[in-house]
């Protein structure tokens, strides 16, 4: 990657590889250096957080909350605002980081960061509409009504697939709420998370906000688990596997906080006798080899009719040999590497585990080799027939790998595939009979957060709330009204008469 661009973003490089420059950057701990994917390449290194440091972020966070939660929120909404133009101006530079950093395309790393310009101009509507509700009261001459206060400090913990977006979607409204965040990035993008904060400590500086409105930690799971079991942070937002979720959830329940938990997806399209097949191309393709099947919305399984079972197989077969992989910042490459090398085993091991249980393959997978593929991330995206009842389709791998199997009868048959396993994020159906989409969104339909009908199971709206059922956590994230996860909601009463009456007609004389 092109240093110009990392020095656009505040990241200047030493000889040794480290960066100077950092705003506000806690981190004397041991060096996280940063891989690319792509090439093999080190980007850079960045310093991790100590335990000292990571005290000091949070007192710094305290005294700030103070403050911040003064400050009237559309006034809130105005940092926020201009963080957003200062996204747009950086668009290009962060999205190459992104793209180079995670391995996703071009295409989608821009498309990230645009995800987080969005989210901006919704945040900063949002600050003009934190409202409440009046009510009638039982007592004469009171008056009842909700209102929300912010939390605090909000601690957000994001994973790799996603290394800016989502800490976007929840910084920047928890910021309009009036709440402060602490935010620790993955381990294996470390420079996307300074990048982004170096952007918003120059728009925080410009308008002489107080320090720790916003903070960075850095390094692995030990800050994460200093954060999870810290009562001086009331919610934590963590992305990830259902596996981390339960151990965050537990820890965050053990102090009685709150969590907001999005965690793993096994992600299905059910196609019916009625769907266009032009439509499951484009939705089945891109869900399921988009950022190399590392979404928590990738495509996973497709849910087939027999009637369509053989005219899926061969727009799939046509479909993945015209697959370019490469170089995602390539234009013309449609699927880049895995993260690292445990992702490439974790991919390898999935597919040994098909083959063993009876799976067959109808495209084979492989890792692949030479000097364009020298990182050792770069593998096959495959497709595999199997018996919906194998264990292994429970099982989340993220990478490219999709199932196909037949269901018989009539659609519910398919929804109770569907349905039967651990996660509930995203969900879709082709079809264009009425009758089957309409079920399939009813209370007898897709148990997922996310239900579509005619596209994929992969991306969403800011504009529509983000998250799912079962083992994928129950949170809420980016629009809707899941602005209410990041407040605390409060009931107030107004007596304005001259007497005392209390509720339910009880009487009480002194």
């Amino acid at each position: 990657m092109d240093n110009k661009f990392l020095k656009k973003l505040g990241l200047n490089k030493t000889n040794e590889g480290t960066f100077t420059g950092l705003k506000n950057v806690a981190g004397k701990g041991e060096y996280i250096t940063s891989i690319s994917p792509v090439d093999g390449k080190e980007i850079g290194k960045v310093r991790s957080t100590t335990k000292k440091e990571y005290e000091k972020v949070i007192k710094t966070a305290q005294s700030a909350f103070l403050k911040w939660r003064e400050v009237p929120a559309p006034q809130r909404g105005e940092i926020v605002r201009q963080y957003g133009n200062a996204l747009r101006e950086n668009k290009d530079a962060l999205g190459r980081l992104v793209s180079y950093e995670m391995g996703k395309s071009l295409q989608e790393g821009w498309g990230e960061v645009q995800e987080m310009i969005d989210i901006c101009d919704f945040a900063v509507g949002l600050s003009r509409q934190l409202y409440g509700l009046t009510m009638h009261s039982e007592r004469p001459n009171h008056r009842m009504y909700e209102q929300y206060h912010p939390l605090g400090i909000v601690g957000i913990i994001s994973a790799f697939n996603f290394p800016v977006a989502v800490w976007a979607w929840n910084s920047m409204i928890a910021m309009v709420c009036g709440d402060v965040c602490v935010w620790k990035g993955s381990e294996k993008t470390p420079l996307c998370t300074v990048a982004c904060h170096n952007i918003l400590q120059d728009i925080l500086k410009k308008n002489d906000v107080p320090e720790g409105v916003s903070s960075i930690v850095t390094g692995d799971y030990v800050i994460g688990e200093l954060m999870t079991k810290d009562a001086r942070l009331p919610l934590i937002s963590a992305t990830g596997s259902s596996r981390m979720g339960r151990v965050v959830g537990a820890e965050v329940a053990q102090r009685l906080g709150r969590s907001l938990l999005e965690l793993g997806g096994n992600n299905a399209i059910i196609i019916t006798p009625d769907a266009d097949l032009n439509l499951v191309l484009t939705g089945a393709v891109f869900g399921a080899v988009g950022t190399c099947g590392q979404r928590c919305t990738s495509t996973r399984r497709l849910i087939i009719h027999e009637k369509m079972y053989d005219k899926v197989k061969k727009i799939l077969t046509t479909a993945y040999a015209q697959l370019k992989i490469g170089d995602p910042l390539n234009p013309k490459m449609h699927v880049g590497p895995l993260i690292d090398q445990d992702a490439v085993a974790s991919y390898q091991d999935t597919i040994a585990k098909v083959k063993e249980e009876g799976g067959t393959f109808l495209i084979e997978g492989g890792v692949l080799k030479g000097k364009k593929y020298a990182s050792g991330c770069y593998v096959k995206p495959c497709v595999a027939e199997v018996s919906a009842n194998l264990q292994i389709v429970k099982h989340e791998t993220f990478a490219p790998i999709l199932y196909m199997m037949k269901y018989r009868g009539g659609l519910q048959n398919a929804i109770k595939i569907q349905n039967n396993v651990p996660q509930g994020l995203s969900s879709a159906i082709m079809t264009t009979n009425m009758r089957e989409a309409e079920l399939f969104l009813s209370t007898a339909g897709s148990d997922c957060g996310i239900a579509n009908v005619n596209i994929g199971t992969s991306g969403a709206e800011i504009g529509g709330a983000f998250g799912g059922e079962k083992d994928t956590g129950g949170g809420r994230e980016s629009g809707s009204d899941s602005w209410k996860a990041y407040m605390r909601r409060q009931t107030n009463t107004i007596n304005y008469s001259t007497e005392l009456p209390l509720a339910q007609g009880i009487k009480f004389k002194l």
